[in-house]
C-alpha cells in the first residue's frame, strides 16, 4: 500500500469524524418517522402499437395525447412515435437520409391531441417515446378502417408499453377466424419470447411457440392457427418473455364477423370487471382461464343501470385449473348498457377472462373484445374521440363513485370542456362522450376520481358503414402517469457504525 493510499484514507476517516459528529448533534431531526413516499409524475414512458392490418384496404389513424400533469410543467417534454425500420432498410447506407424512417406522430405539447395516418398492409409497427411534460399518461390511439373482406369493421387499440408477462383469454384458431399475436421489441436487444395456447382441455402443446425471436427494434407476427393442427373457437394465450421484454396485441379477424384488435388482459385476480357492454349487443360471449392450481368457481353478474342482476340461466361458471371455460351469454343486456362482474362464488381463485361482443344481424355483424380491466385509479385517458360516436361507460361494483370527465381541445381546434358523473354502486353509466366546445378534428378524455369508491370505465368507438355497426371498445384503466418516491434524506449517523 502506497503512501497516497494510506493519506487518502486517513483523509476519508477524518472526515467521517467530523460528519458522523455533526450528525449526531443536528438536534434530532433524523429521529423523526420517515416521511411517507410522494407520488411524482414519471419522466419517461415507452408505447407501442403494432402493424395495423393485413387487408390492402386498411386505412390507420394515430391519436397521440398527454393530460397536462402537475409537476411537470416546468420541464420540456419530447416525444414520438417512428415505424420500425425493415432488414431492408437497415442493410443499407446508414448515410442515406432519404432512406432513414420519418416519425408518424410528433407531439408537441401536453393537453393537445397529435395525429398522424398510415394506409395498407404495408404500414409497420410503430415504437414510441415520451419525455418530460409529455411522458405522464401518454396514450396513443391506433384506430383502423377496412371496408371489406376478412376482418371488415372498425378496429381499434391502445398502443401499450412493454412488459413481461400477458394474458389473452378470447383468441382462436377456428377455421373462420385469422388471429395474429404481434410481438414488438422496443430494445436493442433481442428478445425471446414463449407462446403458449390453452383450450378447454388445458395446455395444447405445440413446439413453434417456443423460443420464438424477435430482434432489436422490430415487430413479428405469429398466425395462431400455425402453433396447433386442431381449430380450437375459445382459446386463452399466454405470452411471456425469457428474455427481454416485448408489447403483445392480438389482431382478431372472422370471415363473416368483422374483427378487432383482443388486448391483454388485467393481471390474474379473483374479482374481475369487465365494462361497458352495448346496449345493442346482439351477443355476448364470456372466455375465463385460471392459470393456478386450483379450480375457480365465479359469480357472474351484470351491472345494469338500475343494479346488479344474474344472467339468465348463466350465474355461475366453473373454470378448471389450466383450462379456458368459454360461455355464450346471448343478448345479456337486452337494450340496456352493462358491464360483468365476476366474483368468487367460494374460494378466491385468480383468473383472466374477455368478452367478445357482437352487434348486428345477418351480413350486417362485427364484433369487439373487452377484456378485464383495472379501476380508473388516479387517472385514466383515450385518444381519438369524435363529435359523434364516442361513448362512455363507467361502472361502480361495490360503493357509488363520482368522476370528473374532461375533453380535451380537437387536434384542429376547440375548448377543453368538463363533466362530472355520479355512478351508484353496483350499476354502470353509459352517456355519450362530453365534447369541446369549437371541436375541429379528434379529441382526448380523460377521467378521474373525485370521490367514493373504485369506478371501472371504457368507451365505445362506433360508426356506420355500409350498414354494419362498425365499433371498437378500449377500457380506461389507470394509466400509471405518476410513481411512487420515497422522501430520502441523508443520514450521516451511518458513518459511525
Amino acid at each position: 500500500m502506497n503512501r497516497t493510499t494510506l493519506s487518502l484514507i486517513a483523509a476519508v476517516t477524518a472526515l467521517a469524524a467530523v460528519t458522523g459528529f455533526a450528525a449526531t448533534t443536528s438536534g434530532g431531526a433524523d429521529d423523526a418517522p420517515a416521511a411517507a413516499a410522494a407520488r411524482l409524475p414519471v419522466e419517461r414512458s415507452s408505447l407501442l402499437c403494432p402493424t395495423p392490418g393485413q387487408s390492402d384496404l386498411a386505412e390507420t389513424a394515430y391519436t397521440s395525447y398527454t393530460p397536462p400533469s402537475k409537476g411537470s410543467g416546468a420541464t420540456a417534454g419530447t416525444a414520438r412515435l417512428m415505424p420500425v425500420q425493415r432488414a431492408s432498410d437497415q442493410a443499407g447506407d446508414a448515410k442515406d437520409k432519404a432512406k432513414a424512417p420519418k416519425a408518424v406522430v410528433t407531439p408537441k405539447q401536453p393537453g393537445k391531441p397529435a395525429t398522424g395516418e398510415a394506409s395498407g398492409a404495408d404500414a409497420p409497427a410503430l415504437i414510441g417515446t415520451a419525455d418530460g411534460a409529455l411522458a405522464p399518461g401518454w396514450t396513443v390511439q391506433q384506430t383502423t378502417t377496412v371496408d371489406a373482406g376478412t376482418g371488415r369493421g372498425l378496429l381499434g387499440l391502445d398502443c401499450s408499453a412493454p412488459d413481461t408477462d400477458f394474458y389473452f383469454p378470447g383468441a382462436s384458431t377456428a377455421k373462420e377466424r385469422s388471429d395474429y399475436i404481434h410481438l414488438t421489441n422496443p430494445d436493442s436487444e433481442a428478445a425471446v419470447v414463449d407462446v403458449q395456447l390453452y383450450g378447454p382441455e388445458g395446455a395444447i402443446k405445440s413446439d413453434v411457440g417456443e423460443g420464438i425471436q424477435i430482434g432489436p427494434h422490430a415487430s413479428v407476427p405469429v398466425l395462431l392457427s400455425t402453433l396447433t393442427d386442431k381449430p380450437y373457437p375459445n382459446l386463452t394465450l399466454h405470452v411471456t418473455a425469457r428474455s427481454g421484454r416485448v408489447a403483445a396485441a392480438v389482431s382478431a379477424a372472422d370471415d363473416k364477423l368483422g374483427g378487432d384488435w383482443l388486448p391483454a388482459a388485467a393481471d390474474p385476480a379473483a374479482s374481475l370487471v369487465l365494462p361497458g357492454i352495448p346496449k345493442d349487443a346482439t351477443s355476448v360471449r364470456l372466455v375465463a382461464f385460471a392459470p393456478g392450481q386450483d379450480d375457480a368457481d365465479l359469480k357472474v353478474r351484470l351491472a345494469t343501470s338500475s343494479g346488479p342482476i344474474a344472467p339468465a340461466g348463466h350465474d355461475s361458471l366453473h373454470v378448471k385449473s389450466g383450462m379456458t371455460a368459454a360461455v355464450d351469454l346471448g343478448d345479456v343486456t337486452r337494450g340496456d348498457p352493462g358491464s360483468l362482474l365476476l366474483t368468487p362464488a367460494d374460494a378466491s381463485v385468480p383468473v383472466v377472462a374477455a368478452l367478445r361482443v357482437t352487434r348486428g344481424k345477418g351480413a350486417d355483424q362485427e364484433t369487439a373484445f373487452i377484456p378485464a380491466t383495472r379501476d380508473i385509479g388516479e387517472r385514466a385517458t383515450v385518444a381519438d374521440n369524435r363529435a359523434k360516436g364516442s361513448t362512455l361507460a363507467l361502472t361502480a361494483p361495490g360503493a357509488a363513485g363520482k368522476v370528473k370527465v374532461t375533453a380535451s381541445p380537437g387536434d384542429g381546434a376547440g375548448t377543453a370542456v368538463t363533466k362530472e358523473y355520479a355512478v351508484k354502486g353496483g350499476t354502470t353509466l353509459s352517456v355519450a362522450a362530453p365534447v369541446p366546445d369549437g371541436l375541429k378534428g379528434t379529441y382526448a378524455l380523460t377521467v378521474e376520481p373525485v370521490s367514493g369508491g373504485k369506478v371501472y370505465g371504457s368507451r365505445m368507438l362506433e360508426e356506420k358503414r355500409e350498414g354494419v355497426p362498425a365499433f371498437t371498445v378500449q377500457t380506461l384503466p389507470d394509466d400509471r402517469g405518476t410513481v411512487s418516491v420515497p422522501d430520502a434524506d441523508e443520514d450521516l449517523s451511518i458513518l459511525q457504525k
